[in-house]
């Protein structure tokens, strides 16, 4: 896939790094960015092949910071309700594939590119990134989706004084608020983050994709409806030929090859 915005390489165990790459802009998202976002997760859903995705910013300042002001002066109220409509349709189609995607954050993720972090499974940062939602101090909010999945991450009243604020925040206290799974030094972010994926893309892919679903549902059933579809993902996953592969490797002591079937 070649993109004018994006670069994209596969590496070891089927895992993907997806880098956004605007880094004059500072990896900023405008429309071009969008559309071709858009483009690149419709693949990923329709090729099936990859077992994690990473996704990171270009260059060793930014990660993403926030859309592109410029494309958003003169906006109607419509055109508003249409920008937000996209951001959010992408950002949920990377919420949604079955697959686990890691946000790997290098710089600033501000704006947009806070939204982008939240829409990703978890995240493993830089300590030397810096986070925010800036867009009150334009006179907005958060358009793509977060105001919605700030407040499930870091709760409601962290979540209110990030927006109200529109401070910028560093890495160390996005972790000690738990939306940050690993923390580390900025020279080996990559590489700490290529660890975790090939691990996690080693394990049965359908099985993660079952406890991916089953996770995401929990922010819209109560416990007991939650507990019941645990209940059905988990015997759905007796039919797979993984859980065959997976059980008899155990036994036999060996390491597993899953198929993703």
């Amino acid at each position: 896939m070649t993109f004018n915005t994006l670069s994209f390489e596969t590496g070891a165990d089927d895992v993907g790094l997806l880098k956004i790459s605007r880094a004059k802009a500072l990896n900023a998202l405008n429309k071009e960015l969008l559309d071709e976002l858009m483009t690149f997760i419709e693949k990923v859903k329709q090729e099936n092949t990859l077992r994690c995705l990473i996704i990171t910013g270009e260059g060793d300042k930014s990660f993403v910071a926030g859309a592109d002001i410029k494309e958003m002066q003169n906006m109607s109220p419509e055109q508003g309700k249409t920008l937000s409509n996209r951001g959010q349709e992408i950002f949920n189609a990377i919420e949604q594939l079955p697959i686990p995607v890691i946000a790997c954050v290098n710089g600033f993720a501000l704006g947009g590119g806070m939204e982008l972090v939240l829409a990703c499974d978890f995240v493993i940062s830089s300590d030397k990134a810096k986070y925010g939602l800036p867009e009150v101090s334009l006179g907005l909010i958060p358009g793509y989706g977060g105001t919605q999945r700030l407040a499930r991450s870091i709760g409601v009243h962290r979540a209110k004084m990030m927006t109200f604020t529109g401070g910028i925040y560093s890495a160390q206290e996005l972790y000690e608020w738990g939306l940050i799974s690993k923390l580390v030094a900025h020279d080996a972010l990559l590489e700490e983050t290529m660890k975790t994926a090939s691990l996690v893309a080693q394990r049965a892919p359908v099985a993660i994709a079952k406890a991916k679903e089953s996770i995401n549902a929990m922010r819209d059933l109560s416990l007991e409806d939650g507990l019941k579809m645990e209940q059905n993902c988990f015997a759905q996953l007796f039919s797979t030929e993984d859980y065959t592969i997976g059980l008899d490797a155990f036994i036999e002591k060996k390491k597993p090859v899953f198929s993703g079937k």
